[in-house]
């Protein structure tokens, strides 16, 4: 899997602000996602990660800069944030799983609904993926039948059945016990494998270090250091990101 187009645009926030109300939660963000890298988010609580990431498929509204994805500019038109949604795959902290819904029809309702595709179709490429995440055995489970990991990765699966080429991860394992959170995280760790070009926000530094081809620190709204895993950990430049480090290692 490669990035969203083959021009090596990727996803370009240039100079992207956002408030609510007066609280201003995003600073001038700048940055670019090549196709195929790998990018995590980190940073303390209401720095800004979360609304970010949600503002490239427009669950939330920026207000001044631009975004694009692909070339396809993040705006007010319908048009455009189809054609980005259609695109971009996303996985929440909590699960989101219809809870009346089996597994498998989990899986199946957006590729029928949005993608047109017959049933059998549908669930055939379920099944595909809910064996690419290594639960195929539950797909027909309702969710509250399995535990947070594996509903997690239904998540996932749901979102790479629409076959996108880019997949947000907010703060996926947030929500999960921690004896849960590595099933997800090797999920995440192939996906990675694969090429995918990936966006995730987390404080799960050993995953930065395993699977990041940039780590993006932030803080009050604005990026405060983007470097490779091995510079941010080894040698941050900024006193901010050595203080952030100083907490969340030790």
């Amino acid at each position: 899997m490669a990035g969203i187009d083959s021009d090596g645009r990727g996803i370009v926030f240039d100079k992207v602000n956002k408030w609510y109300g007066q609280m201003h939660v995003l600073q001038d963000v700048s940055f670019r996602v090549a196709p195929g890298e790998k990018i995590v988010v980190c940073g303390p609580s209401g720095s800004g990660k979360s609304t970010m990431i949600r503002c490239i498929n427009r669950l939330e509204i920026h207000q001044s800069g631009t975004i694009s994805v692909g070339g396809i500019e993040v705006n007010d038109q319908r048009r455009n944030i189809d054609r980005v949604r259609r695109q971009v795959g996303m996985v929440f902290q909590n699960f989101n799983l219809y809870p009346h819904l089996t597994i498998l029809e989990n899986c199946t309702i957006a590729q029928r609904w949005v993608r047109g595709l017959p049933r059998a179709e549908a669930e055939q490429r379920a099944m595909l993926y809910l064996e690419r995440v290594r639960i195929p055995d539950q797909a027909g489970k309702y969710p509250s039948q399995l535990s947070g990991g594996q509903q997690q990765r239904v998540a996932i699966a749901r979102s790479l059945c629409m076959e996108p080429e880019i997949m947000l991860f907010d703060e996926p394992t947030s929500a999960l016990d921690p004896e849960l959170v590595r099933e997800v995280l090797d999920t995440m760790v192939s996906l990675a494998e694969d090429g995918m070009t990936m966006i995730c926000v987390t404080h799960e530094m050993g995953f930065a270090r395993q699977v990041a081809d940039r780590v993006i620190f932030m803080d009050r709204g604005r990026i405060v250091e983007s470097a490779t895993p091995e510079d941010f950990f080894q040698n941050p430049r900024e006193e901010r990101s050595r203080l952030f480090l100083s907490q969340i290692l030790h």
